[in-house]
């Protein structure tokens, strides 16, 4: 019997430990307020990369961006409140001393993934047509691992 109760008490601490997935209602842990036009000189900021999250165990989360693996936390690492971004558009990459994945919400509630455009095997995503409004994003790691990162927002003409 208390063998059956240690495998019940087991089964459904890691079926809690499954449903924790990154979560954009969440303020991130660093918050900061942007104009296009300050973004137009690259803004850097230090992270380290990782999470215990595996992104395709979270259902809710679909991006119309590439699909590959990647692990992150549940409070996003930065929520930018962005504004004045009409005509622009918004590159974000990360530069990793590992394999890095960058998760990103918009303000429009969409979900945006990249493991490896910025070359290196580090992340990149272009938001062609940015909205202002809060954008929350997540520096994580493609196989679990954590280490130090730099996340960079920097905007363009159209």
């Amino acid at each position: 019997m208390r063998l059956l109760l240690i495998a019940v008490i087991g089964f459904f601490g890691f079926a809690g430990t499954a449903q924790a997935c990154p979560d954009y209602r969440i303020w991130g842990n660093e918050s900061y307020n942007a104009s296009g036009s300050q973004l137009r000189r690259r803004q850097d900021f230090r992270v380290v990369a990782g999470g215990e999250n595996y992104i395709w165990s979270c259902s809710g989360i679909n991006p119309g961006t590439d699909q590959g693996a990647g692990y992150f936390t549940t409070t996003p690492d930065f929520s930018f409140d962005l504004s004045n971004m009409g005509g622009l558009q918004l590159v974000i990459s990360v530069t990793s001393r590992c394999d890095a994945a960058l998760l990103i919400n918009t303000a429009s509630v969409n979900w945006y993934y990249d493991d490896d455009d910025n070359g290196n095997l580090d992340p990149r995503i272009v938001l062609t047509r940015p909205a202002n409004g809060i954008i929350d994003i997540w520096v994580g790691t493609y196989d679990g691992e954590y280490c130090d990162a730099v996340l960079s927002l920097e905007t363009f003409s159209r």
